[in-house]
């Protein structure tokens, strides 16, 4: 039965439905640094008197809560929004009350207009007038006393009557709201990332093949004389695979073969020798105050390492030895080597999330997290995030965020939805995502509408890769440059994330495994020697599209799409604008064979324009510019030239 002590009887007021708001509160939604968030309720009363309600929202770091008024939409629908100006942990809720001031005011200003004598409602506005009298300012003090007096006053009724219908009145309302029988939502959760985690573009290669001559290990030094061609063509993350010691015991050969040979360098996912672990560097690389060194140079580039954080080991890794019991032990005694059925991985025994001693193994991955921040390292991409335990990454990226709160986590994983979501959901920053399957202008648009117009776009931020060193998708598997163009481009604008597998993807490598969408010959099992003063169409593309993304405040976010009308299957349009005015259409012809021409259809009202204005369509690729007028332009594209427009709209 209900106790009458715990009912808050008096309070009237239901607020319900809000969004955003994550699986009943339990998980916080994400932004960055003056990122509009846009609140929503359903609020309502019984009976017809009006209603009041404040969205408020306070930092961390402050003792006062913040708040503003909230609108009333429609349906009982009211909305509200505030800015976000600090990085980290916000507290957000709704209070709403019966609004007896602005009530009154309704009912005698109905009363008013059917000539009615309202002596008895102007008293009953006085005691009103009363209760927020003491929270005016001094100048809207003395003028409320006045109105109560006047209210009081039969001998000047026509004088109150006109202040009780005045928009003196409704300012008042609007300004000075009584609050009583407050009905407060419960406090939901935001956490306010670095900017990083809003817009990045990634490049990711091997350091062991950044050497200058061929038949040599590539070093961190190396790596460092490479910034400047990475920085030139607009990158401002650079991946790295695991960097450790690699084991021995049952090292992959060329192309995933069983049978390592006695030169070769084996998968850096075999993590751990007998020179240590995922706190070790691999001394072909160079040394600790090496990395530390490129950590430093990156900075000064503008650039950032992101670490690859493999929750695995080689047989030969010290957690095998010291630690079985963080591993599963099959009947005959040994360690279960990793199996993702037909595939076989004798060379990496995967961790057991199950295990009995599972608080050492998180408290032992903590610190991994922790040495590599101490080394300089505040980007993280995580292999197979998806096949550990969801509770593991609750906690270990609420702990790192408590110490390093800058830390940004990518999650690679290329599972299934609703894993990907949790994931998200649970802290990762950063999330992979079937755009690189997704290939058909159908395809397209429903998975943009889903990431951005969906609940996902309040905690699931995409970053979108063409290729990754695991994957050589087959549409990119004809080596056709016009395909490597697009699928680069738009990775690149329908998303503010964006990553490419650096050298292999900007020189179109593409042969492939037989049958897979796997590398042939695939750096993973091998050391390439690249020519890094070669480039090439896409190299130039790379450059251009990545300054126009620096450029143009529209291209660094990625729920601020829409989908424009164009009638052709192949041919894609959509339009990304910023509050601060930049507006960019992109154009794409998905057909990477023929030339396609039709008719884009602007939403003018979405770039400020009348039917009958003119404006400028200037294409940030190619220096062109256009003079269109009205909502329906003609383009038309060749994939041999060029298969897209980025287009900034300006006016004449």
């Amino acid at each position: 039965m209900m106790n009458l002590a715990e009912i808050a009887g008096k309070n009237r007021v239901i607020v319900e439905k809000v969004t955003p708001e994550l699986d009943g509160g339990q998980f916080y939604i994400k932004a960055v640094p003056n990122e509009v968030i846009q609140v929503e309720a359903d609020i309502f009363c019984d009976g017809h008197d009006k209603t009041a309600a404040r969205l408020c929202f306070k930092h961390q770091s402050e003792k006062k809560w913040s708040e503003v008024p909230m609108r009333f939409v429609n349906n009982d629908r009211w909305e509200g929004q505030f800015i976000v100006e600090k990085e980290g942990d916000y507290l957000y809720t709704i209070e709403a009350w019966v609004d007896h001031l602005a009530s009154w005011e309704h009912e005698i200003t109905l009363k008013i207009r059917d000539a009615q004598h309202v002596n008895s409602e102007l008293l009953v506005g006085a005691s009103l007038l009363e209760k927020i009298v003491k929270n005016a300012s001094k100048e809207d003090k003395k003028a409320i006393q006045e109105a109560i007096k006047a209210f009081r006053d039969e001998k000047r009724y026509n004088e109150a009557v006109l202040l009780a219908i005045g928009e003196q009145m409704a300012e008042w309302i609007e300004k000075y709201a009584y609050r009583e029988n407050v009905t407060r939502y419960k406090e939901l959760r935001l956490w306010v990332d670095r900017p990083r985690a809003g817009f990045s573009t990634w490049y990711s290669m091997f350091p062991r093949s950044a050497a200058k001559e061929p038949g040599q290990h590539g070093t961190f030094r190396d790596v460092i004389d490479l910034l400047p061609r990475i920085e030139r063509m607009g990158f401002d993350v650079l991946y790295l695979p695991p960097i450790h010691p690699i084991g021995m015991q049952f090292r992959k050969g060329k192309n995933n073969n069983v049978l390592c040979q006695p030169n070769e360098p084996g998968v850096p996912y075999g993590i751990g020798s007998e020179l240590g672990g995922h706190d070790a560097i691999h001394p072909d690389l160079g040394t600790l105050d090496d990395f530390k060194a490129l950590v430093a140079a990156c900075k000064a580039h503008g650039m950032e390492i992101a670490m690859d954080l493999a929750i695995q080991c080689s047989p030969d890794h010290p957690w095998a030895k010291n630690h079985p019991e963080w591993f599963k032990i099959r009947p005959d005694g040994t360690i279960q080597y990793a199996e993702n059925p037909p595939k076989k991985y004798q060379d990496i025994y995967p961790i057991n999330f199950e295990t009995e001693a599972w608080e050492s193994l998180w408290l032992e991955l903590r610190r991994i997290i922790f040495v590599w921040a101490e080394w300089g390292v505040r980007i993280i991409r995580v292999d197979n995030p998806h096949t550990k335990a969801f509770a593991f990454w609750d906690w270990v990226i609420a702990e790192t965020k408590k110490k390093y709160p800058d830390m940004i986590f990518l999650a690679e994983a290329f599972t299934r939805p609703k894993v990907m979501q949790r994931l998200a959901k649970g802290g990762y920053n950063q999330s992979y995502t079937y755009y690189t399957w997704r290939t058909s202008k159908e395809e397209l648009v429903a998975y943009m509408t889903e990431l951005t117009q969906t609940e996902m776009k309040h905690y699931f931020r995409p970053n979108f890769w063409p290729n990754t060193h695991d994957i050589n998708p087959p549409l990119l598997q004809s080596g056709h440059e016009p395909n490597f163009l697009i699928r680069y481009f738009m990775a690149a604008t329908l998303s503010s994330n964006y990553g490419i597998f650096g050298p292999t993807y900007e020189f179109m490598v593409h042969e492939a495994f037989p049958g897979k969408e796997e590398y042939w010959n695939s750096e993973k099992y091998e050391i390439k020697h690249w020519d890094w003063n070669h480039t090439n169409k896409l190299t130039y593309v790379i450059t251009q599209v990545n300054r126009a993304r620096k450029e143009n405040a529209a291209l660094q976010q990625t729920n601020n799409i829409m989908f424009c009308d164009i009638n052709d299957d192949q041919l894609l349009a959509y339009l990304k604008t910023h509050p601060d005015g930049n507006r960019i259409l992109c154009v794409v012809n998905l057909d990477g064979y023929n030339r396609r021409g039709n008719t884009v259809r602007i939403p003018l009202h979405k770039i400020g324009k009348a039917g009958w204005e003119d404006f400028i369509v200037h294409d940030l690729l190619t220096g062109s510019k256009y003079v269109w007028k009205g909502e329906y332009n003609y383009i038309e594209l060749d994939p041999y030239l060029l298969p897209f427009h980025l287009f900034r709209i300006e006016d004449l």
